[in-house]
């Protein structure tokens, strides 16, 4: 399996893991990162995870996930037209609805024109599992994005990252940070932290 090969496991139930532990180290993930655009020829355009994690991490039974096709996420994107600002996404998964909705936004504009900044992207996913490669989803496109790995109805949190593209370059590799597990942060967000599951990470310059 491609994915796999690119990870360095054998096994996929390794991958949301080994995910984290490549996005927590700048110089590897930099080399993945291009190794999966090399293999996925640059095209950005889609959630290159949707049926591997479908078919290998999703729980249907427990947490009943099934993704959304592209072209459900189109229409979305259709509807929520937003020319900058901040994009909100519920149960994001693994990505497929905001990479969707970010494509869109980068079509309207050229690669010296876009600007990351002007566009914030929140999401809020629940799954352990699906979390690496939504941060990978993110990252690897050069988003700027708040990701909350929380309950959307209990509020209850394991972390919160702030994805941050620094050089506001479309064709840029985004930052990973861990916002700290403080009372302030508890408060803005409207969380409460009840899992320290994340070493602290700031990358920010």
């Amino acid at each position: 399996m491609e994915i796999n090969r690119m990870l360095g496991i054998t096994e996929s139930y390794k991958a949301p893991k080994t995910i984290m532990d490549i996005l927590y180290d700048h110089e590897k993930r930099e080399k993945i990162f291009l190794e999966f655009l090399k293999v996925y020829s640059n095209d950005v355009s889609y959630d290159w995870f949707h049926e591997y994690f479908e078919n290998e991490h999703s729980d249907r039974k427990e947490k009943k996930q099934d993704f959304t096709p592209n072209s459900v996420s189109d229409i979305l994107t259709k509807v929520v037209d937003t020319k900058e600002g901040t994009v909100y996404d519920v149960a994001s998964g693994t990505g497929g609805i905001i990479i969707r909705k970010w494509w869109d936004e980068c079509s309207k504009s050229t690669p010296f024109s876009y600007r990351p900044s002007e566009h914030l992207y929140c999401c809020e996913e629940l799954s352990d599992r699906a979390i690496p490669f939504l941060l990978f989803n993110l990252m690897i496109r050069g988003m700027n994005a708040i990701v909350l790995h929380c309950d959307i109805l209990s509020r209850e949190c394991k972390g919160i990252f702030f994805v941050n593209n620094a050089k506001d370059d479309l064709l840029s590799f985004s930052s990973l940070n861990l916002m700290p597990y403080t009372k302030n942060v508890e408060d803005y967000f409207e969380v409460k932290f009840t899992n320290f599951r994340y070493p602290s990470i700031t990358e920010v310059s």
